[in-house]
């Protein structure tokens, strides 16, 4: 049976994800309206940010696929960074901060979706295996992903317009 960690590293590499996702959703709701509230995006940003870093301090003697995710996910971030604060969201330079910012969002959903179908014993019943597989995770997984394509893509709309 599986169960959560509970050493320091995991519990604050934890919180600040779902901090980061606590502050990223109000974010990409705010972007379908258009808009841009500096401070919630500076604080999903940066939390964002550390969450990536956070996962490379979990040691590991090989390339595991999280780091991969944290490592694409830091990619996009400096595209968002960049953008918002560089550009200050100028032409362009909003759209690819929308689509930078939903990414980075969909990447921490995406590893919460995974852990959560690792570390809780109801959700792992569903899907054992580690990595899980299956058609139900396969089927939340893919619910995430249509729900994260359809706001992203309303809220590129929402920024090419104003």
């Amino acid at each position: 049976m599986t169960t959560l960690a509970t050493d320091p590293l995991t519990l604050i590499h934890l919180a600040i994800s779902l901090a980061a996702i606590a502050t990223g959703l109000p974010v990409l709701v705010a972007m379908l309206k258009g808009q841009m509230p500096p401070t919630l995006t500076s604080i999903f940003l940066g939390l964002t940010v550390l969450t990536s870093v956070t996962g490379f301090l979990f040691h590991n003697s090989h390339v595991t696929p999280g780091m991969i995710i944290g490592a694409i996910s830091l990619g996009v971030l400096a595209i968002a960074v960049f953008a918002f604060y560089g550009r200050r969201l100028a032409g362009r330079w909003r759209v690819a901060y929308t689509v930078a910012a939903a990414l980075a969002l969909y990447l921490n959903v995406f590893v919460l979706v995974i852990q959560s179908f690792v570390k809780i014993p109801a959700l792992h019943a569903l899907a054992p295996g580690a990595p899980p597989a299956g058609p139900v995770f396969g089927a939340v997984q893919g619910i995430v992903l249509i729900l994260f394509v359809v706001a992203g893509w309303r809220a590129v709309k929402a920024a090419w317009t104003v």
